[in-house]
């Protein structure tokens, strides 16, 4: 099984994330999740500190470029298949420092991927 760590979750039940981790669950995906506040969507545990999480296939995320710089190291760490850049989470400088790791990304939303079977 897949698993997905979302980047940039929310508890608040309107903001893309939170729906995100929702359909995911919903789809049977296996969901770890990093946020700026401790709580659960789903089910899913929202962690507050960036975990050294295994089996990492896809990172999807939720955060503007400015706010992903911090991040940089640690996903590159995780070392996921690929990286899911979200509407207004597009990263020129991001996307080339994926590709001299050898780490796909897309630059796509998750909630369509998976109402259309993309995932």
């Amino acid at each position: 099984m897949m698993k997905t760590l979302v980047v940039g979750a929310s508890l608040n039940p309107s903001r893309y994330s939170n729906l995100a981790i929702h359909k995911l669950v919903a789809h049977k995906q296996e969901v770890e999740a990093i946020g700026l506040k401790e709580g659960a969507i789903a089910g899913v545990q929202i962690s507050t500190e960036n975990k050294p999480f295994e089996n990492i296939d896809t990172v999807t995320l939720y955060l503007n470029p400015t706010r992903q710089e911090a991040f940089y190291e640690y996903i590159l760490s995780l070392k996921p298949r690929r990286v899911i850049f979200n509407p207004g989470t597009e990263n020129p400088d991001f996307y080339e420092l994926l590709q001299k790791n050898n780490i796909a990304y897309e630059v796509a939303c998750t909630l369509v991927l998976l109402g259309t079977n993309q995932y």
